[in-house]
């Protein structure tokens, strides 16, 4: 068997952009339509197709002329904090003693390069994220790449992240999806295969 497990929200806390967007001056809404106006320069972030550099100099040109100051760091480094779920690190290490257990992210250099660093990625056998593989979940080619590469059937496939849009694409795609709400919760989900 495969298992997938999501990062953000399942092995390690969810990034809270709200220390960013303070330092900014500005709420989730604004930032998400400065993001979007024309090219979704988030979205090709995500996919690896502009770097952290390109992404904030797009960011600069698209404040130009509000009351915002240029952005000069990395903002998604700077105010990227994650803390470790010990107990969905548990589930991992006894799932990987009988099977396959990869990461399955959607990311950003800044975060991935962060993960590296703490280890994160150490518990998995293999790890596939957005900005690497060049999609993005909820698309299903982002799990359909996947499978591909590790060369499984969905149904001999299993998936947990902590939002149900990613679950709902992973089980039309024919993954064996649970929506993460807790180790606890997981480990019941899938303990015969312990």
């Amino acid at each position: 068997m495969l298992f997938i497990f999501d990062m953000g929200g399942v092995v390690t806390n969810t990034f809270e952009f709200d220390a960013m967007y303070k330092s900014l001056k500005m709420d989730s809404k604004e930032f998400r339509e400065i993001c979007k106006s024309g090219t979704d320069i988030f979205s090709l972030l995500t996919k690896g197709e502009i770097s952290v550099k390109e992404f904030w100099a797009q960011f600069n040109d698209r404040i130009k002329g509000r009351d915002i100051t240029p952005v000069k760091n990395d903002l998604f480094r700077l105010y990227f904090h994650p803390v470790l779920n010990e107990k969905t690190a548990a589930i991992i290490k006894s799932l990987r003693k009988k099977h396959r257990v990869i990461c399955g992210t959607n990311t950003i250099d800044s975060h991935y390069e962060n993960h590296a660093e703490r280890g994160d990625y150490a518990f998995f056998d293999q790890t596939y994220a957005s900005n690497k593989i060049g999609e993005e979940k909820p698309d299903e080619n982002f799990f359909r790449v996947i499978l591909q590469a590790e060369g499984v059937k969905p149904e001999d496939t299993f998936f947990t992240d902590d939002r149900e849009e990613n679950i709902e694409v992973a089980r039309r795609v024919g993954i064996n999806a649970v929506l993460f709400t807790s180790a606890e919760q997981l480990k019941k989900e899938w303990k015969k295969y312990f």
